[in-house]
């Protein structure tokens, strides 16, 4: 089980690497990697399991953020209409995106950087995703507000690129072009 000793920090090396494809059939290993990002998603969200762990809630973790570069993400969370997003990918892709963009109003956060870091982080408002799950199905899906923002977060981790990264450095609480507010 993944806790938050496991998650490696802001400043290691591994999170700005640009992570390597996962050879598909995956390998039983890569397949436990995939699972275990999944599970600390979901224990996190568990307010008795994430107590006992100490664990950081999260709703979304990239493989390189538990020091594996490897294209490999797990999403978990609700979407504005209370449905379930929940997703392990192997070699997540941005296939499609909006013009528009989107940003969260109380920024974004990360598992790897242990401080609040003010801003607007503009993403795409919607985008479209293929990869392969866990059972090796490859998958196209269309996302939009939160959902679309996590999966960026989560495979500009594989790009190496931190959410800071998008901060407009000189006015960070510049409201992106085009761009529509998401609750949290």
């Amino acid at each position: 089980m993944i806790t938050m000793k496991d998650i490696i920090k802001e400043g290691h090396p591994t999170l700005r690497k640009v992570a390597a494809e996962v050879h598909l059939p995956a390998s039983d290993e890569d397949k436990k990697i995939l699972t275990s990002l999944m599970e600390y998603v979901q224990n996190s969200q568990d307010p008795e399991i994430s107590e006992k762990y100490g664990l950081r809630p999260g709703i979304g973790l990239a493989a390189p953020q538990i020091d594996v570069a490897k294209r490999m993400i797990a999403v978990h969370l609700t979407d504005e209409k209370g449905n379930l997003v929940s997703y392990a990918l192997f070699n997540p892709k941005i296939v499609s995106h909006s013009v528009e963009k989107a940003y969260l109003t109380a920024g974004e956060g990360c598992l790897s950087v242990d401080r609040a870091v003010p801003g607007y982080v503009p993403r795409y408002s919607r985008v479209t995703v293929s990869g392969t799950t866990l059972e090796g199905e490859n998958v196209k899906i269309r996302l939009r507000g939160l959902p679309a923002i996590v999966f960026q977060h989560e495979i500009d981790h594989l790009n190496g690129v931190m959410f800071y990264d998008h901060i407009q450095e000189n006015d960070p609480f510049a409201v992106p072009e085009n761009a529509s507010a998401v609750e949290r």
